[in-house]
């Protein structure tokens, strides 16, 4: 399961981040999982509770993980959009299905809040 690597990554990253500040406590954390990231995001949350049990600064820090919706483009007529759900069957101005993703694969650490 990747997902436990990912979460200790993140938490190595917070940890360096208060360190850099002189925090003594990381209260909460918001990261950004893309749809197409093949993150599995209740994995990665269950992973990040227990690497953040292992540090004093992670202790009891919470989680907050946001999904945005996934940008597309269109090779037919260059129509960009999002969808929230599954990959377009179509692309939703002129139909053809030449529809490319254009981005929604990030894992981004997006907000620290410490003390």
């Amino acid at each position: 399961m990747h997902e436990l690597s990912l979460a200790q990554a993140v938490i190595d990253e917070i940890v360096q981040l208060a360190r850099e500040h002189k925090a003594d406590k990381v209260l909460k954390v918001r990261v950004m999982i893309g749809a197409l990231s093949g993150v599995v995001k209740d994995s990665f949350a269950f992973g990040f509770k227990a690497m953040a049990m292992t540090n004093e600064i992670t202790k009891g820090a919470a989680l907050v993980i946001e999904t945005p919706a996934v940008p597309y483009r269109c090779i037919g007529c260059g129509h960009e959009f999002k969808t929230e759900g599954g990959r377009p069957d179509c692309c939703p101005r002129c139909g053809a299905r030449d529809v490319f993703p254009q981005g929604g694969d990030e894992l981004l650490l997006m907000q620290v809040e410490m003390e």
